[in-house]
């Protein structure tokens, strides 16, 4: 079977996951792209440090129903993340922590261990 008739074929068209359901929009993309920047940025990340970016939902009462959550590596390999109470394209720059903040913001969330919503 070639590429070509493998996109053609209806098990395809009649699958969700094989279709369009992992696309993003240009401007999800771009949001994705603006986040990882502005990690980097803040946290004097090389160009090539993997950064990755996730809206998530929750459905925890008190929780907002979309968070973006970013999680990044150091050169040392430690691994940092936080999260945006706020979806993915809403982010702004200055929504993304200072460096200077305390550990517990980056291990336990925001509002540290038992904030119990987020």
């Amino acid at each position: 079977m070639t590429d070509s008739q493998a996109l053609a074929s209806p098990l395809r068209r009649d699958n969700p996951l094989r279709s369009s359901a992992f696309r993003k929009s240009p401007e999800h993309v771009r949001a994705v792209e603006a986040v990882q920047s502005w990690t980097r940025m803040r946290f004097d990340l090389p160009p090539e440090a993997p950064v990755l970016v996730s809206q998530l939902t929750c459905s925890n009462p008190g929780c907002p129903p979309l968070q973006t959550v970013v999680a990044f590596w150091t050169d040392t390999g430690e691994r940092h993340h936080f999260k945006v109470l706020l979806p993915l394209e809403a982010v702004a720059e200055n929504d993304i922590p200072v460096v200077w903040l305390d550990d517990a913001l980056f291990t336990e969330g925001v509002g540290g261990a038992g904030a119990g919503c987020c």
